[in-house]
């Protein structure tokens, strides 16, 4: 017919705005398609292959995607949008919003990736389609500034769109050489938007979550170790040529996902198997090893540390050594090292124990020399308690350089560290300072050698032999002990680091410390209340402190605050409101305590509550996957090289550490001096030709070459991956029940087929119905005289 009438309007429309093409592609008839592709006058090309993309019709859109208007530059990339803006093609797609189903802003690759349709984003990625990646969100270029002016809600609408299509399994599948990665990325990117554009969090989330899926899926499509292997340890160039030196790989991917929070990635059997060989290291087999034999191995690791630590000391690239430094026996060391810090905690106040008897000439256990706690000297355990403090203190410097200061304060555990070392570093700093006090003001007592009265200036000045009843409230031994007091309590608190390697405290540690989150949430709301009734209560009984009141509770800040928290426990006196001349008063400041005492009380603490059965039931819903993400970030800290020896071994350099700057210090002096300079540095040239000749080269290509297989063999695992990812997507959706779309095309497809046949039987056919007619006609008689005899 097209052939036949040239002067047929192809670009007609029906009465909702469709044309021919349109129509042909919404009903899949390919034949049609491909004549009206053929038509020189065709619009609307833009908007059928839109159509036959959400369809999922692969053999229409590869008709379409072969015609000349494709062969424009950035035809694929660009949104109907950016085309009109830039006033390209105007009957390329339709600009109406009311005679178009999709987004202005959506591209053909963005639309095929939102589907899922893997084969059409494979033929747009052959012909160069891409989906750009957003700018930052709060970039200030030209484009984004003027978009934000225009519409700032199609501008977010935008971005969302397109971040649908990047984080669409089919497109990191198929348009990423490494899609683990990127997912990881990708998930991280998605989840901080979800907190900066708080309108859309959902939709962000949701994106975040759906590249999580992703990876997991890849993970869980890994057949052997190998594979396992090459994913886990992802190195990039820069961490390869670092870490070249270490025994063990890196586990990069898992360290990332650790860091973006993908619970599921690192809870997975897979990586779980992974770190878990790498975890007993060099370490006998104790991972297949019963119970009984892992407490037995950790008791002689206990027995053995200083013997160990000094092997590792002496001879680091040892069989013993390499042992020393697995990351198990890491663990056992440092965990050991920390109980006997605690010990001599305990250990330092042993003498003021009711049912200990320390004998006055005993060095082993530290006693008091001096009446009423005062102390002119330094004993054993406080020398080795220092020499801890500044190992931990050395450990903790080198993670602060190594992981950078956000990540270093992201953690809370090097809160907390950082808090008790500050805490023990100026407890016995101002203990040093008490105790140089002391001994200068006894010099000075013993040197007089005169008797003074109790309140002699000179004598409080000495605090010699005088009750601490008489001390000053500020001083310097005074706020050490309460300094060391609280010391020791986040020292006792910083051993349960170790509860996340049990199965069974470590979701109890992991629900302790969401504990501490809700109650910080819940004290922000209750010191508003708090402070409201406070200062009320303060205001109204402040006048009436000249022996108006029953008792003086709420007469000054202070007995106020008091008398308000000790209420939340039921301790405080009710009678603290009564008021004998002033019957309003009296009735108002009941209907206050009454009032506080209903909201903290009833309210706030069932809320508190409440909170915190809440979060222990997310945690113990699923517990697995919290607690094993628990374990791996607490079994990554003692991977790597750094560290090895415990607290106080630290604080010695190796002797390898002290050669290397012993031979740089002498090769710097022998550079530096005058006499014979030229032939020195002339032999120190041949020498470092020869040595960086025969090492670094040597070397640096061994590692280049295992660089570029690794990564070859990386690429041919994401490849592999893939394959297997995009087969089983394919089998999932066909072994989808048939939906109406599909119902809907079979019944085209039969219409299809029962035109064809008309028209290709027709003669027989009215063969066959004329021959039925003259047959019925003949028959017609015969049948009447059968029926009149009865």
């Amino acid at each position: 017919m097209l052939t036949e009438c040239t002067e047929l309007d192809v670009n007609c429309t029906d009465f909702i705005g469709q044309n021919s093409l349109q129509l042909a592609t919404g009903n899949e008839h390919l034949e049609v398609v491909e004549t009206l592709l053929a038509q020189p006058k065709i619009k609307r090309i833009g908007d059928a292959l839109m159509l036959s993309i959400s369809k999922g019709y692969d053999r229409i859109v590869e008709a379409i995607l072969s015609h000349d208007d494709f062969k424009v530059e950035d035809r694929l990339t660009i949104s109907p949008a950016e085309q009109r803006r830039r006033s390209l093609d105007s009957d390329f797609y339709t600009y109406d919003g009311a005679e178009t189903r999709f987004s202005p802003d959506i591209t053909p690759i963005i639309l095929a990736s939102q589907c899922q349709e893997y084969e059409i984003v494979h033929q747009l990625l052959i012909r160069g389609a891409r989906i750009e990646r957003p700018h930052n969100y709060h970039c200030q270029c030209e484009d984004c500034s003027r978009s934000r002016c225009v519409d700032s809600f199609s501008h977010s609408l935008s971005r969302i769109n397109a971040y649908k299509g990047l984080a669409s399994p089919a497109y990191l599948a198929l348009s990423s050489p490494d899609p683990m990665m990127s997912a990881l990325y990708l998930s991280n990117e998605l989840a901080n938007l979800a907190e900066i554009e708080k309108e859309f969090k959902n939709e962000y989330q949701k994106l975040s979550n759906q590249c999580k899926d992703f990876s997991v899926s890849l993970l869980d499509l890994c057949w052997n170790h190998s594979e396992v292997s090459a994913i886990l340890n992802n190195h990039n160039l820069e961490e390869e040529s670092k870490n070249w030196n270490n025994s063990q790989p890196g586990l990069d991917t898992l360290k990332l996902a650790i860091r973006y929070q993908v619970k599921k990635f690192v809870a997975h059997p897979n990586c779980q198997h992974e770190l878990l060989t790498q975890w007993f290291d060099n370490s006998c087999h104790l991972g297949q090893a019963g119970v009984w034999v892992k407490v037995f191995a950790i008791l002689l690791l206990a027995i053995c540390m200083p013997l160990t630590s000094v092997v590792h000391w002496f001879m680091p690239k040892s069989r013993l050594g390499a042992f020393v430094a697995s990351p198990y026996v890491k663990f056992v060391n440092h965990a050991v090292s920390f109980v006997l810090f605690l010990l001599l905690l305990v250990t330092s106040s042993i003498d003021r124990f009711e049912w200990v008897e320390v004998e006055p000439n005993n060095w082993f256990i530290p006693h008091q020399d001096l009446p009423y706690g005062r102390h002119n000297k330094l004993n054993w355990i406080e020398y080795t308690l220092m020499l801890y403090i500044f190992g931990r203190l050395l450990n903790e410097v080198k993670e602060l350089w190594e992981q950078g200061p956000r990540d270093y304060c992201c953690q809370l555990w090097n809160i907390l560290d950082f808090v008790m070392l500050s805490t023990f570093i100026t407890s016995f700093s101002l203990k040093i300072v008490s105790y140089q006090n002391v001994s200068r003001n006894y010099k000075w007592w013993d040197s007089k050698g005169e008797s003074y009265s109790m309140n002699s200036t000179e004598f409080n000045i000495s605090c010699g032999r005088f009750e601490r009843l008489y001390w000053d409230q500020y001083d310097p031994q005074l706020i050490s002990e309460s300094l060391y007091a609280i010391a020791i309590v986040f020292s006792f608190a910083r051993i349960s680091y170790i509860l996340p390697v049990n199965e069974h405290f470590g979701p109890l540690q992991i629900s302790l410390g969401r504990t501490v989150v809700d109650i910080y949430k819940w004290a922000v709301l209750f010191a508003m209340i708090f402070a409201s009734f406070m200062f009320g209560l303060h205001a109204l009984y402040s006048y009436f402190e000249n022996g108006l009141t029953y008792r003086k509770n709420f007469t000054t800040i202070e007995q106020t605050f008091i008398t308000l928290f000790w209420s939340l426990f039921g301790l405080s006196d009710y009678r603290g409101v009564e008021l004998a001349q002033y019957p309003l008063s009296r009735i108002i400041g009941y209907l206050l305590y009454g009032a506080y005492s209903l909201i903290t009380v009833v309210i706030m603490l069932n809320m508190l509550i409440a909170m915190i059965n809440n979060s222990y039931n997310r945690i113990d819903c699923d517990s697995d996957v919290e607690w094993k993400f628990a374990r791996s970030k607490l079994m990554l800290s003692y991977f790597g090289p750094g560290s090895v020896n415990p607290p106080p071994f630290n604080l010695l350099p190796s002797p390898y550490f002290v050669r290397s700057v012993i031979d740089y210090a002498m090769e710097t002096i022998k550079t530096c001096l005058p006499s014979a300079r030229w032939g020195k540095v002339k032999n120190h040239k041949i020498r470092f030709y020869y040595f960086f000749k025969n090492f670094f080269l040597h070397k640096y290509s061994n590692k280049m070459n295992y660089l570029i297989y690794s990564q070859a063999f990386l690429k041919d695992i994401s490849r592999r991956l893939v394959k297997r990812y995009v087969i089983k997507a394919q089998v999932e959706k066909e072994s989808e029940g048939i939906n109406e779309g599909e119902i809907q095309e079979i019944k085209q497809d039969i219409s299809s087929l029962r035109y064809e046949l008309l028209g290709k039987f027709t003669p027989k056919a009215n063969f066959v119905i004329e021959f039925f007619r003259v047959e019925q006609k003949l028959c017609c008689p015969a049948s009447n005289r059968h029926r009149n005899r009865f």
